[in-house]
C-alpha cells in the first residue's frame, strides 16, 4: 500500500478513537449542563467520576491526526490552519477552557455558588467545542476552501460561516451527546441514573438520525462533492447499511436495557459515521483542490513517520491499557 495512502488510513482510525472516546467527554459536559430533576446532583457526579481521570488523555488521538497532517500533507495542513484559523482557535479555546474549569471545580471550595460557575464554563465549553470541530469539518467538505498556486484564495471566514458547516457542527455535538448518554447509562450505579441516561440516550439518538437526514440534504446544494461520494461512490452505500444495522441494534440494546452492549454498537455506529464521511471525500483532504496524494509531502518522510508510529505504539497502547485499567479498577473499588 502507498505510505500516503497508509498514512491516511491511520489519521482516519485515529478520528474514529476521538470521536468514540473524546467526543464522548464533550458528550458528558453535554448532559451536565441539561442536568436536572431530582437526580441533578447525582448525574453530575456520576459525569464526574467518568471522565475525570482519563479525559485528557483521549486528546492524544487528534494530537496525532495534527501531527501526520503536518509532516506527511503539508499543503493540506497549510491550507486547512490558514483557511480554518479562526474556527480552529476557538475551538482549542475551548478545550482550554473546559479542561481548567473541569479541574477547578473539582479542586475549587465546594461552595454551591463556585461549583455552578466552574460548571457553567466547562459545560459551556463542552457546547461550543465540538460545533466549532463540526463546522471545521464541514468547511473542509463543503468545497468553500480555494487553493490557488499553494495559496488560500476563499477568504477567512466564508468557508465555515455557512449553513452545512453550521449543521454538521450541530450534528457532531448532538452525536457526541449520544455516546455519553450510552457510556453514562452503562456506569451509572443505580437503576435511577440508568434510567435518566437511557432517556437521554433514546432521544439524542432519534436526534442523531434527524440531523443526518437534514445535514445530507443540505449537502446537495452545499457540499455537492460530499452528496456525490455518500450516494454514488461505491463503498458507501455498504457503510450506510453497516451503520443503519449498529443504530437499530444499539436503539434495540438501549430498550432492553443491555447497556454493556449498547455502548459497543453505539461506538461502531459513531465509527462507521466518521469513516463514511472519509470514504464519502476520498480522494480529497480539502475538497476540492486538495487530494490524498496531491498534498503528500516527501516520501522519505512518510517513511518515517511510520516507522515512528510502529514505535510509538509500542508505548502508546500499553500506556492507555495500564491508565484505564487502574482507574476503572479504583472506580470499582471505591464502590464496595
Amino acid at each position: 500500500m502507498p505510505t500516503d495512502l497508509l498514512l491516511g488510513a491511520v489519521m482516519v482510525v485515529s478520528l474514529v478513537l476521538y470521536v468514540v472516546l473524546g467526543g464522548a467527554d464533550f458528550g458528558g459536559g453535554v448532559w451536565d449542563l441539561l442536568a436536572s430533576g431530582p437526580r441533578k446532583k447525582e448525574q453530575r457526579t456520576l459525569i464526574e467520576k467518568a471522565i475525570g481521570p482519563i479525559w485528557e488523555a483521549n486528546h492524544v488521538w487528534l494530537i496525532l491526526v495534527v501531527v501526520l497532517l503536518f509532516g506527511a500533507f503539508p499543503k493540506a495542513f497549510s491550507a486547512i490552519a490558514t483557511a480554518l484559523h479562526i474556527p480552529l482557535t476557538l475551538f482549542l479555546l475551548g478545550v482550554v477552557l473546559r479542561g481548567s474549569a473541569f479541574t477547578f471545580r473539582a479542586y475549587d471550595s465546594r461552595e454551591d455558588r463556585k461549583q455552578r460557575r466552574w460548571g457553567l464554563v466547562f459545560s459551556l465549553a463542552s457546547l461550543v467545542a465540538p460545533i466549532l470541530l463540526g463546522m471545521t469539518v464541514g468547511a473542509i467538505a463543503s468545497g468553500q476552501i480555494r487553493v490557488e498556486n499553494g495559496m488560500v484564495k476563499s477568504g477567512f471566514f466564508r468557508p465555515w460561516l455557512g449553513v452545512f458547516p453550521l449543521a454538521v457542527g450541530i450534528y457532531a455535538l448532538t452525536l457526541f451527546a449520544f455516546l455519553a448518554a450510552v457510556y453514562l447509562a452503562h456506569q451509572a450505579d443505580s437503576q435511577a441514573l440508568q434510567k435518566d441516561f437511557r432517556t437521554r440516550a433514546l432521544a439524542s439518538g432519534v436526534s442523531v438520525g434527524v440531523l443526518a437526514l437534514i445535514t445530507f440534504s443540505l449537502s446537495q446544494s452545499h457540499a455537492p462533492e460530499i452528496a456525490h461520494g455518500l450516494t454514488d461512490h461505491p463503498i458507501t452505500w455498504p457503510l450506510h447499511l453497516v451503520t443503519a444495522a449498529f443504530a437499530t441494534t444499539t436503539f434495540v440494546l438501549l430498550y432492553q436495557w443491555k447497556f454493556s452492549l449498547a455502548r459497543w454498537t453505539a461506538a461502531a455506529q459513531a465509527g462507521m459515521i466518521v469513516i463514511g464521511w472519509t470514504a464519502s471525500q476520498y480522494p480529497y483532504l480539502v475538497v476540492p483542490d486538495l487530494t490524498l496524494a496531491g498534498s503528500a509531502g516527501s516520501e522519505k518522510t512518510r517513511t518515517l513517520l511510520l516507522v515512528a508510529l510502529a514505535v510509538g505504539s509500542l508505548v502508546l497502547f500499553p500506556s492507555l491499557f495500564v491508565l484505564f485499567r487502574v482507574f476503572r479498577k479504583t472506580d470499582r473499588d471505591g464502590a464496595h
